[in-house]
């Protein structure tokens, strides 16, 4: 069993110790540790009630500095510095970094030289990271002398695998995504300053707000074939979770509505099964809820104009999807030891 910790207790860090004990993962990864700056008492608090995702459905108390999942012990360390954490007295094989907080490669690896011998990053590749990985797309480059990983973003997990298939089956020309998002937390409830981006001073529950989004560069990240073929816009609606990807498309091979949906619906059940989904029932976004695969394309929003302009939706569950795969990411990292 691999010895594993959190760092960062926020929606994804959440969302991984949830998916951890609620999928076979649990015979897999032992959480020894959860580094946050919140008290004892809020962590417990916060995993037993979660208005997105339920009920903790397992016993939780805490007793001093440690969390008691059943009888799982799980030490809890409000530092900040990460060259001051006990990765190394605690035998740590990977750390799931969920702060979202590294952007340079010198912080990141204080996680390292504290004694944790991978690191798995919940946001988008910092600079001279040894892999940026979308499982199901190119997992397979993963070596095990690497040391930091991305695990890229939601959207980058959502849409990459539709457009490699796309791309295989017609020849993307270019192309023009809009990621429909649910609000998050640097979002206040009410007007309130405390962003520079001033978009996101106004308030989650009464607004549509376009923000900014890197997704076109992770595109060029992780699909270099696809290189600056793709603009990409972002808004955040007020749901408190499940988004959607509008993917507009220009192909070189003529098709049709039955051809994209009979190869979707043939990706799904072979093999991205577990990845990709496909469904062609009358959703709304709340279906998606705590749904673990990357994507859902829905079949019954797939159109296609003068044979060559592709439209298409895919939901994705922001936060279970998205940890779900940190976890098949790391399973699979850490398997090639």
């Amino acid at each position: 069993m691999y010895q594993v910790a959190i760092n960062g207790y926020g929606r994804i860090g959440q969302s991984v110790l949830r998916a951890i004990y609620s999928t076979p993962f649990r015979s897999k990864f032992k959480i020894v540790a959860i580094n946050e700056l919140a008290d004892i008492e809020t962590l417990t608090y916060l995993t037993r009630y979660d208005t997105t995702h339920g009920r903790f459905p397992y016993p939780l108390r805490f007793d001093g500095d440690h969390l008691y999942i059943g009888n799982d012990p799980i030490r809890i360390t409000n530092e900040p510095n990460p060259a001051k954490l006990p990765w190394r007295d605690l035998n740590l094989d990977l750390l799931f970094e969920c702060s979202g907080s590294f952007f340079d490669l010198a912080p990141a690896e204080l996680h390292l030289a504290s004694g944790a011998r991978r690191l798995l990053l919940s946001h988008p590749a910092i600079p001279r990271i040894d892999a940026t990985i979308v499982y199901g797309y190119n997992h397979h480059v993963l070596q095990s002398s690497h040391r930091i990983v991305s695990n890229a973003s939601c959207t980058t997990n959502c849409i990459v695998p539709v457009l490699d298939i796309l791309h295989r089956e017609f020849g993307i020309i270019n192309g023009v995504t809009t990621t429909i998002h649910s609000a998050m937390n640097d979002q206040p409830v009410i007007d309130s300053y405390h962003h520079t981006n001033l978009r996101l001073t106004r308030s989650a529950l009464h607004s549509i707000i376009p923000v900014d989004t890197g997704l076109a560069k992770g595109i060029n990240r992780l699909m270099p074939h696809l290189a600056n073929r793709f603009e990409c816009l972002h808004v955040r609606v007020p749901t408190i979770n499940v988004s959607l990807m509008d993917l507009s498309i220009n192909v070189e091979k003529a098709t049709d509505i039955g051809e994209i949906n009979a190869i979707m619906a043939d990706q799904s059940r072979g093999r991205l099964k577990g990845l990709l989904g496909y469904t062609e029932e009358p959703h709304a976004s709340v279906d998606f809820n705590t749904d673990p695969r990357s994507v859902v394309v829905d079949g019954t929003q797939t159109r296609v104009s003068r044979g060559r302009l592709i439209k298409m939706l895919c939901w994705f569950d922001n936060e279970w999807g998205f940890a779900n795969r940190m976890l098949d990411v790391a399973n699979h990292w850490l398997s090639l030891a």
